[in-house]
């Protein structure tokens, strides 16, 4: 074998598991820097108008909207072409359905840059086998991002009935998940969404403890509102807001039971700022009133603290 031939294999050989480990080090997303550009409409706003099987049993409404509409939806109403898609609003995750979606979100000039999901088992089941039927969920939501070409995933975390939330069984799934997502060059996301098994600052010890760049935080501006009072979901938001990466739920206001709870924007987005924060921000309606004017209303509050 010519010197040089043999050089250049051997060479090869060396250098590959470095490149490898290089891609999966840690995310490298390339953020816009405009202030609509860094805005994104969640599906999860139009939840009551999509053409969803709940949607067609309660007939909330005489016209539902494809899933497919929903990106172009967003880019001719409001002028915005990043969108959160919902797992749970896919009919189904077939590759031949995948497919027709990220094409939609192509012919919308659009790109998904968060896929929200998950399923019910628990990350901290005491049954194992439960537990690693939650990684697996995560994985198949992992792969649905890839196939749409988005960034990342926001997996929720499942109680278990009777059984407090644990940091220990939780980080330990989540690694395996985030690992997976590293080479799928996917991060993983956790909200505080429910605040009892979501809890901030269970979030926070969590991500702590796996201490991957491949598992971050996803800042609600609201959620944390509903368990404690103003201090503490400003702590919690701040807190999230110092492991977040690539995208955040914009919200100004929450109905729960009855009850509205509200944030101040300026605040928050002062704490997104302070954290360094270069993401998206996913306009998520949850307020009062007609969900279309609320997200013009979220866009507009975007624009105004981002410029």
């Amino acid at each position: 074998m010519p010197t040089s031939r043999r050089n250049f294999l051997i060479s090869s050989v060396l250098l590959a598991p470095v490149r490898r480990l290089t891609a999966a080090a840690a995310p490298n997303m390339r953020f816009p820097t405009g202030a609509r550009e860094r805005l994104a409409v969640a599906s999860w706003s139009f939840r009551e108008h999509l053409d969803t099987a709940e949607n067609r049993a309660q007939k909330t409404h005489g016209n539902l909207m494809a899933l497919k509409d929903f990106p172009a939806m967003v880019a001719q109403r409001y002028n915005i072409h990043n969108v959160e898609i919902l797992g749970q609003h896919m009919p189904s995750t077939s590759p031949a359905y995948l497919k027709e979606l990220r094409a939609a979100v192509q012919r919308a000039g659009s790109h998904v840059v968060d896929l929200p999901a998950g399923g019910d088992a628990s990350l901290y089941d005491p049954d194992q086998k439960k537990r690693a039927a939650a990684v697996e969920d995560g994985k198949k939501w992992i792969d649905v991002a890839s196939a749409l070409d988005c960034p990342s995933v926001r997996l929720n975390i499942s109680g278990a009935k009777g059984v407090k939330p644990d940091v220990a069984l939780t980080a330990e799934g989540l690694g395996a998940i985030a690992q997976y997502g590293a080479s799928k060059n996917v991060v993983v996301n956790l909200e505080n969404d429910d605040p009892e098994v979501e809890d901030a600052f269970f979030i926070v010890k969590v991500i702590d403890r796996v201490n991957s760049p491949w598992l971050r935080a996803l800042p609600d501006f609201c959620n944390s509102m509903l368990k404690g009072d103003e201090k503490f979901n400003y702590d919690a938001v701040t807190a999230m807001f110092q492991r977040a990466y690539n995208i955040a739920h914009l919200k100004d206001s929450e109905v729960d039971n009855g009850k509205v709870y509200r944030v101040d924007l300026a605040r928050t987005f002062a704490i997104a700022k302070a954290s360094g924060f270069k993401g998206y921000y996913s306009a998520e309606f949850e307020g009062e009133g007609d969900a279309y004017a609320g997200v013009a209303k979220l866009i507009d509050a975007g624009l105004k603290y981002l410029s």
